[in-house]
């Protein structure tokens, strides 16, 4: 229905969807690319919601706005699927190279984002109507949008939080406020020449790093211990030990406590904790497949008419299907025989992996794309041969395909919540989603051509490390040489599976991916978690949800796209210093 009385799927609802997932996405890339996670935009999504749809056109619905970010939230996921695997491409150097082309992986990234919406909507009513899983994010925005009241204010911190961060960064990248030896690449040095350079002594002054802790804060806490444990304690202990060069100093000893130690444990940690986190969900596994039977039986001529029809279902999932039979096809050295099982393997891993996630995001709104990522560039490593190109493949389809499954499920939750019909968010999601894998495309070549991060666009050594992509890059080159640190993986897949084993979601992923990063961008991230805690005891959850979640997302979104816009101008300069 388009009326004034019952405003749900509107051309509003649609543009606005379109912009913010854009805006999202590209934003939440950046952030992906600096901390090795994302962030769902589902909240953000909902306040600008209000602000345009009810305060600006005064006409807005709580069904509509629902639609809105259900639309921005659906591109913003299938980015991150893109962010956490397309980079490794560019850092082992496949880039340049006339024979591999990045075409066959847009379009597994695609039939990833088709897939992912396909193989979950089955599963809606039997999850949501009648198990009633929480799915807490779901829940969390259909609170947000219902006290769309307070969105007017809520919108103002946020651009407020908005031009702070834009112009800080500004001045950071602007090279103003440089100065040797005390600030360098947006890094204050806190040493006072009193630490040595492996403790880490620096601050990160990006104030995306601090908003990002300020939206995660208690939760955020393993990601800022695995930092301290990396840094703090696994570094000073090898050198004290002995266990490195004496003749190395300086940066050349970080760089090898970095490259020969912390990594291969980090590695070692995530692969433990992604096949601890399966074996741990194996039980959801069994209790989806049983909601997938179930569904095919509660369903009634009644509910098909608030469901995607069966058949563009059907014709999605094949579409699908020969999206990653073309992209493999098209990849150096992989015959018919091999695209072919590439593609129907792809499929079932993927529809594997999106009973997994539907599970897991309504049980405990944790999505192991992490996770999953590494165990599926692993497995096709073994399966293709030590075909990089037809590995990444699979494993970029199955980042983006879980991305969205567990974005679809928390919006068909918000909006059973909300009264919307199902049918309308299936269609928005299934349109507009995919969308999202060529943004991300966009942004990682923007920040990889222009040198955002130092000589390259991201990767170690720069300001954005990429840690994700990076842990497969790792995890690729060694293969490929035969230079697996067996012992050190070992070490780290043991703590991994007992950091798993906790009772603390993610925390194994989060300590393995702190081993990536510089520990400046860890300790802001963690000075942010610990304000929000502090903030949230004595101010009380209200205002940390009224007042301070708005100015961090504006924090965050500024500081992103000024630094994409820095990125573009920078190509824009080469390209007419050349022309």
């Amino acid at each position: 229905m388009n009326t004034d009385v019952y405003r749900e799927l509107t051309v509003a609802a649609v543009l606005l969807g379109l912009i913010q997932g854009i805006i999202l996405n590209i934003a939440f890339a950046y952030i992906a690319l600096k901390l090795g996670f994302s962030l769902g935009g589902s909240a953000i999504a909902a306040i600008f919601g209000y602000v345009f749809l009810r305060g600006m056109l005064r006409k807005g619905t709580i069904v509509e706005n629902s639609v809105n970010q259900t639309i921005a939230s659906g591109i913003n996921s299938a980015g991150t699927g893109v962010i956490f695997v397309l980079p490794a491409l560019f850092l082992l150097g496949f880039h340049g190279n006339s024979v591999l082309s990045i075409w066959p992986l847009l379009l597994a990234g695609i039939g990833g984002a088709i897939l992912g919406v396909v193989v979950i909507i089955p599963l809606r009513k039997q999850l949501i109507e009648i198990e009633r899983l929480r799915f807490p994010t779901g829940v969390a925005v259909a609170t947000i949008i219902r006290s769309g009241a307070t969105g007017g204010n809520k919108g103002k911190l946020l651009l407020i939080g908005f031009l702070i961060s834009a112009i800080w960064k500004l001045l950071m990248i602007s090279g103003w406020l440089e100065s040797p030896g005390v600030l360098e690449n947006e890094e204050l040095n806190l040493s006072f020449g009193l630490l040595p350079a492996y403790f880490a002594p620096a601050l990160s002054l990006s104030l995306l790093n601090f908003a990002v802790g300020l939206l995660s804060g208690r939760a955020g806490l393993p990601f800022f211990f695995g930092g301290i444990l990396a840094w703090w304690v696994i570094s000073p202990v090898t050198v004290t030990a002995g266990w490195v060069p004496v003749e190395l100093n300086n940066q050349a000893l970080v760089d090898f406590i970095y490259i020969e130690m912390l990594r291969p444990l980090g590695i070692g940690i995530l692969i433990g904790a992604a096949l601890m986190e399966v074996l741990v969900n194996f039980p959801a596994l069994k209790s989806a497949i049983y909601s997938l039977a179930m569904a095919s039986r509660t369903a009634s001529h009644k509910d098909g008419r608030d469901e995607m029809p069966f058949w563009l279902l059907l014709a999605g999932g094949g579409a699908a299907i020969v999206f990653f039979f073309i992209a493999a096809w098209s990849t150096p050295d992989v015959s018919l025989i091999q695209a072919t099982f590439v593609a129907l393997l792809a499929t079932l891993w993927l529809g594997l992996a999106g009973l997994i996630v539907a599970q897991c995001t309504g049980l405990t709104d944790m999505s192991p794309v992490s996770g999953i990522a590494l165990i599926t560039i692993t497995m096709m490593m073994i399966v293709v041969n030590g075909n990089v190109a037809a590995a990444l493949i699979v494993t970029l389809a199955a980042a983006v395909a879980i991305a969205q499954s567990a974005d679809m499920m928390q919006d068909l939750k918000t909006g059973f919540m909300l009264g919307n019909r199902p049918l309308l968010q299936q269609l928005v999601q299934f349109g507009t989603s995919w969308l999202g894998v060529i943004i991300a495309f966009f942004v990682i070549y923007v920040l990889w051509s222009s040198g955002a991060g130092g000589e390259n666009g991201f990767g170690y050594g720069t300001s954005l490390p990429a840690p994700q992509a990076t842990a497969l890059m790792s995890i690729i080159e060694a293969v490929q040489n035969d230079t697996v640190p067996t012992n050190k993986y070992v070490l780290g897949g043991i703590v991994g599976i007992l950091l798993g084993a906790a009772p603390v979601a993610s925390l194994g992923i989060l300590v393995g991916l702190a081993m990536y990063l510089p520990f400046s961008v860890t300790l802001s991230y963690g000075l942010g978690c610990l304000t929000q805690m502090s903030i949230t005891k004595h101010q009380g959850e209200a205002f940390t949800e009224n007042k301070l979640i708005p100015l961090a997302a504006g924090l965050i979104i500024g500081e992103a796209l000024m630094g994409i816009g820095g990125a573009l101008y920078e190509i824009m300069q080469s390209t007419g210093g050349t022309g």
